[in-house]
């Protein structure tokens, strides 16, 4: 089995991932996940959203929910070469598809099925350990800057040392934007406020669930919050470690 699934929290040179094993257990996760994937066809500079919904190991397929825009289901009807891209806990996950793809259905939905990739890039790029939060668990949150007429009320969904990832009710992709630095985050953690300003590293809004994702890193963070940061990070990492010690085995 390839390394590229051992928790290594440093930044590691790409892998390219061949086996049938490692690529299904990648995409699994993507799937599972619901991560957003960028699909990009050869030659044309626009990008469309789509997320893998199935992984058909016997028939050595996947399926693709519909393309967002919906223009972009026209060049797979045409038989584009295409790249995919999605990310994962830090890590970024690709692969090219260039055969035909067949338009099919999955529980009554329009899909479409393309081969199984022969090989996946897999790239952790991450240089902090990021901790997740749990769903029962999450931080609110309330983030404000000179670019927001009004605080915007949300929740952490995980942290490292270096930034957060970051929920917000409603379609926010017209306020937030990559490269944005908003000046108060305020994160309402278990022994205190942790007040910081953050840039905005990238905005996701997921319609299907009327939510805003947004990815943060901290913007000139002072020793008293980095302290902050690391305390919240390090109780996060004693949590899941005593959680998987307290397994049925």
């Amino acid at each position: 089995m390839s390394s590229a699934f051992n928790d290594e929290s440093g930044p590691q040179p790409p892998k390219v991932l061949k086996t049938s094993v490692e690529i299904i257990a990648t995409l699994r996760q993507l799937q599972q996940n619901h991560d957003p994937l960028l699909v990009q066809f050869k030659d044309r500079g626009q990008r469309f959203q789509s997320y893998l919904v199935e992984i058909d190991k016997d028939r050595a397929r996947i399926a693709l929910d519909e393309i967002i825009p919906t223009d972009g289901e026209r060049f797979l009807k045409q038989g584009e070469p295409f790249s995919v891209e999605a990310y994962r806990d830090g890590v970024r996950v690709a692969w090219t598809c260039d055969h035909d793809v067949q338009l099919g259905e999955l529980e009554g939905a329009p899909c479409y099925w393309a081969p199984l990739p022969d090989e996946v890039i897999y790239h952790q790029r991450r240089s902090a350990f990021r901790a997740q939060l749990k769903q029962s668990d999450l931080v609110k949150v309330d983030l404000n800057g000179d670019k927001l007429r009004e605080a915007l009320p949300g929740h952490l969904l995980d942290i490292s040392a270096n930034g957060c990832k970051l929920r917000f009710a409603g379609n926010l992709a017209q306020q937030l934007s990559a490269g944005q630095v908003q000046e108060r985050l305020t994160a309402h953690l278990p022994f205190g406020d942790l007040n910081c300003a953050v840039e905005i590293r990238h905005v996701q809004y997921e319609d299907k669930v009327d939510m805003t994702f947004v990815g943060c890193r901290f913007h000139r963070i002072n020793g008293l919050e980095q302290r902050q940061v690391e305390r919240f990070v390090y109780q996060l990492q004693r949590e899941a470690r005593r959680t998987e010690s307290d397994g049925p085995f």
